[in-house]
């Protein structure tokens, strides 16, 4: 591409708590509508919290059986919202050695490990599955992409916690500016609903415990937020060489700009109070966009519902805008998906690019008391109109103290 060629977004594809594809889940968040419910199965009875945000539309509904074996719950997810984003990209035409995969996951395949011990345990080694090895390593969604759509330029899978669907993203962008492909399937995908990883949150007091209204348990920015959600889902964005896109007569969502990578080097689960890493994130995608922070005119917060975590955004959003920061419409997505962990950044990602293309901010659902600590322009009630001609970011941080931000504009 040559110096002055955009990328752009040709294609989105999603799988979440609140609709089966991209579309369903942008209706539902423009509408309030939440993902969370109580789990009424009997593994989760005597867990301390049973409140999670299940995929809407399971992915035996849509994959064929003998594809379901092979795949872990992650990679199913993905393949179903990876394939949605290249339909949607128009099923582009070019050499399978211009075509990259970076598909992140926070954990990979964690429960067909645990299944699978289960059957080591119980029925002894022969009985194990051949395909576990494939099933479980974190690179799992990467490959299943990149063999599905014969992608030869590379499969990448950075694995950040919850920022590694914003890190594919990030690294999509450096492989086309770098001449390395001309298309990018990027995005993330997680599957973790599963006794262990429920007791392990709730053992770090992570997790939202309310029980009596799970709706209302996801609460960005809210006094009363005790934890976030846990949902599982994916979310695949293709990213493309604006030349190459016109070429095709392909029609954009939004252009990826620029991308910031930080860290707070503070705390491996702690986010740095004072969100000094998550503003140097966005200073360094504002940087790499060539934009001014005055031309922001929407921000996608990472927002998980965490007393801690929310605050240190608010400090690090005011640390990096300023009194600006009174005059950018903030939402927090979270509050009606939950937390899709590793797939978080990039349905995030692509909320924001339908914010921009649609000229609207869904509204963050449950913030009826917006923290003292944390006084920010939110999105509340209802949607927002948004004024045309603005960019936008989507924040994106992770346990180790990993901080990513993405900068979108118009096309």
């Amino acid at each position: 591409m040559s110096a002055t060629d955009r990328v752009v977004v040709t294609g989105i594809g999603a799988t979440t708590p609140l609709g089966g594809d991209a579309p369903s889940t942008w209706r539902a968040l423009l509408d309030g509508q939440s993902g969370a419910s109580v789990l009424d199965e009997d593994w989760a009875a005597d867990l301390p919290v049973r409140i999670a945000a299940r995929a809407s539309i399971e992915p035996a509904d849509i994959l064929p059986g003998p594809r379901l074996r092979i795949l872990d719950r992650s990679q199913q997810l993905a393949l179903v919202a990876g394939l949605e984003a290249w339909r949607d990209a128009g099923a582009p035409s070019l050499a399978p050695e211009r075509l990259a995969v970076a598909m992140s996951s926070g954990i990979g395949g964690l429960t067909t490990l645990l299944d699978q011990y289960d059957v080591l345990r119980t029925r002894g080694a022969r009985r194990v599955s051949p395909f576990t090895v494939p099933m479980i390593m974190p690179n799992g969604s990467a490959a299943t992409l990149a063999l599905e759509l014969s992608a030869r330029a590379g499969a990448h899978s950075p694995v950040s916690a919850c920022a590694s669907g914003a890190e594919a993203l990030a690294l999509g962008l450096d492989l086309i500016r770098a001449g390395r492909a001309d298309i990018v399937v990027c995005g993330g995908a997680e599957a973790a609903i599963h006794p262990l990883p429920l007791a392990a949150f709730a053992a770090m007091r992570a997790l939202s415990a309310r029980h009596d209204a799970p709706v209302a348990a996801s609460r960005p920015f809210d006094k009363q937020r005790d934890g976030f959600v846990l949902g599982e889902g994916a979310a695949v964005l293709v990213l493309e060489a604006e030349s190459h896109a016109t070429a095709r007569g392909a029609t954009p969502y939004a252009v990826l700009a620029g991308a910031g990578v930080a860290n707070d080097a503070h705390h491996v689960a702690a986010p740095d109070p004072e969100g000094t890493g998550a503003a140097r994130a966005m200073s360094l995608a504002l940087a790499d966009a060539a934009l001014a922070p005055e031309e922001i005119t929407h921000v996608n917060a990472h927002a998980t519902s965490t007393p801690a975590g929310d605050v240190a955004e608010a400090n690090a959003l005011r640390r990096m805008f300023g009194a600006a920061i009174d005059t950018i419409a903030v939402t927090a997505t979270k509050s009606c998906t939950g937390h899709l962990l590793g797939a978080a950044g990039a349905l995030e990602a692509g909320v924001t690019c339908l914010a921009l293309r649609d000229h609207v901010v869904p509204a963050i659902r449950n913030l009826d008391d917006p923290d003292d600590e944390a006084v920010l322009d939110f999105v509340r009630v209802t949607p927002r109109p948004l004024a045309p001609g603005g960019a936008a970011l989507s924040n994106s941080f992770g346990f180790g103290g990993h901080d990513v931000a993405l900068a979108f504009t118009e096309v």
